[in-house]
């Protein structure tokens, strides 16, 4: 696949780049060394190599989902603060409506 002069101006025009004649005559090689190498990559034999979002292992740090942990600040004090609330409905905070 290759671009030429009249595709990088259209790719301009669809972007709302302003760009003179010669901008797209020195962005079509470019452009065309972009898509050459995507291409390159398109051939690497990748057969039985699982998909990975990052190069190192990550696990995520998460903390115990506990009810009651401090009886400060966590879970069971619903109601001390909805007392506080401008508008409490159901058990929920209430807010106005913004969409009709």
């Amino acid at each position: 696949m290759s671009v030429d002069k009249q595709t990088v101006a259209k790719i301009a025009s669809l972007a709302r780049i302003k760009m003179g004649d010669d901008e797209l005559e020195h962005l079509v090689p470019e452009l065309n060394n972009i898509l050459e190498w995507v291409e390159q990559l398109g051939e690497v034999d990748v057969e039985g190599i699982e998909p990975m979002s990052a190069v190192i292992p990550n696990r995520l740090r998460l903390r115990d989902d506990v009810i009651d942990a401090d009886p400060k600040t966590a879970g069971g004090r619903r109601d001390d603060v909805l007392a506080n609330a401008p508008a409490a409905e159901h058990g929920f905070f209430g807010v106005p409506k913004v969409i009709e």
